[in-house]
């Protein structure tokens, strides 16, 4: 069967498990998509398909917050020293020196789920490969919020995402020995550069990328030979010899409310908890629009000097919050002084105290990517101004 056969049967089937969707249906490429393939080099065949976009910082920080908001203690900067079981609790000592119980644990630590478990003094069944995957970011390769999939030579993938005003190529698959490994290679930029010139009319060399990383997946180890056959579902592990300790193996962030809803139904029966499986429609925190677009219109007639770029970056950032973080602000005067990028003081505060930023880059990257858009300078200044915050 052709590879482009294989990719139609995929979609097809992308779009039948999708049950009713508010998506457009993928389709082949048309002569009129003209936005599509005027950036490419060579033929004009291939499909369109929808899908969804998340930043996944905010993400992981809005979780955090919703936990917050329904009991939970964020504790960020701290790590687990030590536990152990005590009757039917769990006796465990953190590194800012408390020491907590628990009726049960749940090691979620990653590609450090096995590191948790010798700290703990157990052994896990199951078992994770650690799988690099670099990325790069070059001045934007074509217009438009589209993204590309694109077959290489070697028949491996990569993808060109339009990202923070540039765009995005990845990712690799290399398997590594520990996290720390996780360092993107001049061979990785090399390859990529080369994947984006095979395709794309506009050519780029190493010496074009403005930014770059890599991060380490966690695979749940299947027994695949290649690393970029290896599966991406996770496995749980549940340890009931005392309090329980469920254990996540694999896993990844499009998967996580699918993945936190089976842990529940593992771990719940041994709490005397009953799983309630209501996190589908569950809305996160600011996340309440009804129609993100008038949305943004409303904010920029209620805060008109916010500007156009600013609104839009802080409407994707904080949803409905807007209106908490703003109450009371009439004009530019009332966001504070402008740290850099258009991060004000209003806004700063509101990662240290709502968001538990901790250190200038926790608000500048982490929480935000204003600092992507900073010179060397400017993040200095900002780096002084956020220690002499109030």
């Amino acid at each position: 069967m052709r590879p482009w056969w294989m990719v139609r049967i995929g979609l097809y089937l992308y779009d039948m498990l999708g049950g009713k969707m508010s998506l457009p249906r993928s389709r082949g490429l048309r002569a009129s998509d003209k936005a599509f393939t005027s950036p490419l080099k060579g033929g004009k065949s291939g499909f369109v398909y929808s899908d969804a976009q998340v930043d996944d910082s905010r993400l992981t920080l809005l979780n955090a917050v919703d936990a917050h908001a329904n009991g939970a203690e964020i504790c960020t900067r701290v790590s687990l020293d030590s536990a152990r079981r005590e009757g039917d609790r769990w006796t465990a000592t953190l590194s800012d020196g408390r020491t907590v119980e628990a009726r049960a644990l749940v090691n979620a630590a990653g590609p450090w789920v096995h590191l948790m478990l010798n700290r703990l003094g157990l052994n896990g069944k199951a078992n994770v490969r650690l799988v690099k995957g670099s990325h790069i970011v070059v001045p934007k390769l074509y217009e438009g919020d589209h993204a590309y999939i694109l077959q290489l030579p070697d028949r491996r993938i990569i993808f060109a995402i339009p990202w923070q005003g540039g765009t995005e190529i990845g990712t690799t698959d290399i398997p590594v020995d520990a996290p720390e490994d996780a360092q993107i290679s001049d061979d990785e930029i090399a390859y990529m550069c080369e994947g984006a010139n095979h395709h794309f009319v506009k050519q780029i060399t190493p010496a074009d990328v403005t930014y770059k990383w890599s991060g380490v997946r966690p695979l749940y180890d299947d027994g695949a030979s290649e690393a970029k056959a290896v599966t991406r579902d996770y496995v749980l592990e549940l340890d009931t010899n005392g309090p329980p300790l469920l254990s996540v193996f694999g896993g990844k962030i499009t998967t996580g409310r699918h993945l936190a809803e089976d842990a529940m139904g593992k771990l719940g029966p041994e709490l005397g908890l009953k799983r309630r499986p209501v996190s589908r429609a569950r809305v996160f925190p600011g996340g309440a629009i009804a129609d993100f677009d008038q949305f943004v219109a409303q904010a920029r007639a209620t805060w008109p000097f916010l500007g156009n770029d600013r609104s839009l970056r802080m409407a994707h950032a904080y949803g409905t919050m807007l209106g908490e973080m703003l109450d009371g602000v009439t004009d530019e005067a009332g966001m504070g002084a402008d740290l850099g990028g258009g991060l004000t003081e209003i806004e700063a505060r509101w990662m240290r105290d709502h968001e538990w930023a901790r250190t200038a880059e926790d608000a500048l990257m982490r929480r935000s990517k204003v600092g992507l858009h900073l010179s060397d300078e400017q993040r200095t200044a900002f780096e002084k101004a956020w220690d002499a915050l109030t």
